[in-house]
């Protein structure tokens, strides 16, 4: 019995011997077959600020299929926003900062604001509009709306050294109308002049080269206003509509962003999707855009398209409420009023202007209420937009009405309206060290 015992245990040995290579491979397989459930048991895992989120694993992971996380939107009048179709980066981060905000924020506005209008030829430039809502002053509303919200607003300081930034008040629009001074070259010097004369007369300029001072502007001819004082162009922060990369003097990580919006006193009912029987409108000057005269080349004759050179064949408010989807389409600059146009009106802006730096774009996240495409997509724009899914056009227009408000100026400003959002734009520019006076 022993001698068998044997011969099993040898036979066992051998037959160890024979698959032992076998075992190696079969761990390894077992092993990587564990690895690859893991992998896949991950991808049904959205990382959303930091934290996995798991979703059921039966179905396709799309917007449109993503279960909603819902976050309290405790300063938005009670709306629920969900993670992934919410127009904010993060609204909580924003909402407790804004209050923050509007506690702390001072602002130094230079005297000459303040002026009688018969002080001098020039108090005009300084002083606020008398009339910011008369229609004719078009594109060029929000640099006026701006100076007149910040003058009644409580962020102004008449003591210079608790400032956390200092507004010099000149208006380029009106300069541009002025007698005196309306030539490109001449607005140019008169700001030059402005600046030395801030920087000698108060001691708040050189504390800082000038980095904690700013200007507004919404004329296309202000871009190059700083031109001839190196230190305003170099420090000082521009809040303009014309907000391109490519205008060689915008500094994006220093410049802010400034909505352009027509005068408007009433805000819209907003007309349901399903009134909106048309794809796309656009009506606007083609003369001085190559983008704007192949949109028309290309998508004239399009039944679903209500396209036109110069003005529309019905009112210019209604190609916005009647259809999906409204075209910002670079012409001489890379802003025009459209896009808020767009917003005020419920229309998804589809923004086919390259370089342009969006306003408010590291508060809200414009991915979730327009459409972003590059001007050599002009000849693809309606297969872009038709691709766009039901539920996902349905998301955008909900956010319009949400982020709509931040696009607004009112005679008396409003919680989280374009005047505050914009001073919110330079609350977040805060904190330069500065040296005693």
């Amino acid at each position: 019995m022993g001698f068998c015992a044997y011969r099993k245990s040898f036979k066992l040995l051998k037959w160890w011997g024979f698959l032992r290579p076998f075992s190696v491979m079969l761990i390894v397989v077992v092993m990587v077959c564990v690895l690859l459930m893991v992998q896949t048991k991950m991808k049904n895992f959205i990382h959303k600020n930091g934290v996995f989120v798991q979703f059921d694993v039966k179905e396709k992971v799309g917007m449109k299929n993503l279960e909603l996380l819902k976050v309290k939107n405790r300063s938005n009048k009670g709306e629920i926003l969900s993670t992934n179709v919410s127009p904010y980066h993060d609204w909580e981060l924003f909402a407790v900062d804004y209050e923050e905000m509007m506690k702390t924020l001072k602002i130094f506005v230079y005297p000459d604001a303040f002026m009688s209008n018969k002080f001098s030829t020039f108090s005009s430039i300084f002083i606020p509009h008398t009339n910011p809502f008369d229609p004719k002053l078009g594109n060029y509303f929000s640099e006026h709306m701006f100076k007149i919200a910040l003058l009644g607003s409580s962020f102004v300081t008449k003591k210079p050294e608790e400032a956390h930034f200092y507004f010099m008040p000149f208006s380029v629009n009106i300069m541009r109308n002025h007698p005196r001074v309306h030539s490109a070259s001449a607005i140019e010097d008169f700001v030059a002049g402005y600046t030395d004369r801030v920087s000698s007369e108060f001691s708040f300029w050189n504390a800082s080269g000038g980095a904690d001072h700013f200007y507004v502007y919404c004329h296309s001819i202000g871009r190059d206003a700083a031109s001839k004082h190196q230190k305003l162009h170099h420090n000082s922060i521009q809040v303009t509509c014309s907000s391109s990369y490519f205008q060689r003097l915008y500094i994006a990580h220093k410049d802010i962003g400034l909505p352009q919006v027509w005068p408007r006193q009433h805000e819209e009912v907003l007309n349901p999707p399903d009134a909106r029987h048309k794809l796309v409108f656009f009506a606007g000057r083609i003369q001085n855009s190559l983008a704007r005269q192949d949109l028309l080349e290309l998508w004239k004759n399009d039944s679903s398209f209500d396209i036109f050179s110069g003005s529309s064949s019905f009112p210019y408010k209604e190609g916005f409420r009647r259809s999906r989807y409204c075209l910002h389409v670079k012409g001489y600059e890379v802003n025009t009023a459209r896009v808020s146009d767009a917003i005020l009106y419920g229309c998804v802006p589809v923004l086919i202007s390259n370089y342009y730096d969006l306003p408010l774009a590291n508060i809200l996240d414009w991915s979730k209420f327009s459409i972003i495409v590059n001007e050599r997509d002009v000849p693809h724009l309606k297969k872009i937009l038709l691709s766009v899914p039901k539920q996902t056009y349905l998301n955008m227009y909900k956010n319009l009405g949400i982020v709509r408000r931040h696009f607004a100026w009112y005679s008396s400003p409003k919680k989280y309206d374009s005047f505050h959002m914009i001073v919110y734009q330079l609350w977040l520019k805060r904190g330069l060290h500065r040296v005693d006076w």
